[in-house]
């Protein structure tokens, strides 16, 4: 997290500066204060979802009444299309309020309170729903049919290398510890952990991980969930039957997981809850490092979490979340850049491939599509962590000096 504050420049001009909030600055009984306003305002989203959809719906309405009569007697179908739409967004509804119903008894170290009023229903931000909309394309994502193509070119590569390093035939697979952090619907986590690894998704956003709970332990029949989740979108569709086509979940029985599998969830912010050095043989990391406000971070608290001998797998692009937002801090690397704080760490690449092509939560059918070139690399970090110059690659040691050596070599 940052925070900004204005300076004067050269031309007496007031500039924006970031600085990283200190982790102390909060005390304990504050940071629980704001973990349960913020926890209250992602519940209130998913119950305001859908008043907020329906007023689109209304926008959609009052628009085109204001057509000429005989321009709106050439379209006979657009008016009963959007009753179907309204239909859409009150079964989605009933599927969020399922979704957050018992919410504040799912975290077993954090006590929400209990609301005082479960039907009342509070305003929430375009920035809220617009993360609620996300959140039920995820859905498509992770646990439907539709989505087994893009799980196929997202997951599969990183499942691969998984196999390829820690052959079951080779290794007892429920020793090898797996840490899938940024892990969303648990999806990936779910299929790592179904080949017999030991591992743990990680995920900080309340979205996800109250939609996370849901799918994971509390539906157990294949496809016996149904969701609208394109009828938000009022462009681009080719047929108007398109916004309102229909996505069934979950494609498999997310509890069919054989009775001895090592999976689970743990919710909080990657670099506060793993702090433990040298405890996983692997993390795997799909569309996550560009979540950073500063992707240094995730680069260190990988190399320190890791065991000696351990690999680091990613694939995804470079999107940086908090580019354009305000007063939040933002570095937004090259992959090239990337690539050399991961060697200055002390990790070795063994596998990379800089073109791989892949969507992320697709309306297959819309008429606008966006494609990732992604980054797909294994890097491990070395069995005796020792390198040439007899410093130990632990705590930053290793990276400091090879910083200096750089600046060195530049002077010379």
């Amino acid at each position: 997290m940052a925070e900004a504050k204005e300076d004067l420049n050269a031309d007496g001009e007031h500039e924006e500066t970031y600085f990283y909030r200190e982790r102390i600055r909060c005390t304990p009984e504050e940071e629980a204060r704001l973990e349960r306003q913020h926890f209250w305002k992602v519940i209130d989203a998913f119950r305001y979802y859908r008043i907020h959809v329906h007023e689109r719906v209304n926008r959609a309405e009052r628009q085109f009444r204001y057509l000429p009569d005989h321009h709106q007697m050439l379209l006979p179908n657009f008016l009963p299309n959007l009753k179907k739409i309204r239909r859409c967004i009150d079964h989605n509804q009933e599927v969020l309020q399922a979704i957050v119903l018992n919410c504040v008894h799912m975290f077993e170290n954090m006590e929400y309170g209990e609301d005082d009023d479960l039907r009342k229903v509070r305003p929430s931000s375009t920035f809220d729903m617009d993360k609620l909309k996300s959140t039920i394309k995820q859905f498509v994502r992770d646990w439907s049919d539709a989505g087994k193509v893009e799980r196929e070119a997202c997951y599969q590569p990183l499942i691969n290398e998984i196999l390829r390093l820690f052959p079951r035939d080779q290794c007892d697979a429920s020793k090898i510890s797996i840490l899938v952090p940024g892990a969303g619907l648990g999806r990936l986590a779910w299929e790592i952990a179904k080949l017999g690894y030991a591992c743990q998704g990680n995920e900080w956003s309340f979205f996800m991980l109250f939609s996370s709970n849901f799918v994971l332990n509390r539906c157990a029949e294949v496809n016996s969930m149904t969701l609208y989740p394109w009828i938000h979108q009022f462009s681009n569709n080719k047929k108007s039957s398109d916004q309102i086509r229909p996505v069934y979940f979950p494609d498999v029985n997310p509890q069919s997981l054989p009775a001895n599998s090592d999976f689970s969830m743990v919710a909080g912010d990657f670099q506060e809850v793993y702090t433990e050095p040298n405890s996983w043989d692997c993390v795997a990391t799909c569309f996550f490092i560009d979540t950073a406000h500063n992707v240094i971070d995730y680069i260190e608290t990988i190399w320190n979490i890791l065991k000696p001998g351990g690999t680091w797998i990613n694939l995804g692009p470079l999107l940086y979340h908090f580019e354009n937002m305000a007063n939040e801090l933002s570095i937004e690397l090259s992959y090239e850049d990337i690539k050399a704080v991961i060697l200055k760490y002390g990790f070795l690449i063994e596998v990379e491939r800089d073109s791989l092509s892949t969507t992320y939560t697709e309306n297959d059918h819309s008429m606008l599509k966006y494609l990732y070139d992604c980054v797909f690399f294994v890097a491990r970090k070395p069995a005796d962590q020792f390198f040439s110059n007899g410093f130990q690659a632990a705590n930053g040691i290793q990276v400091e000096e090879s910083l200096q050596n750089d600046h060195v070599d530049s002077m010379t």
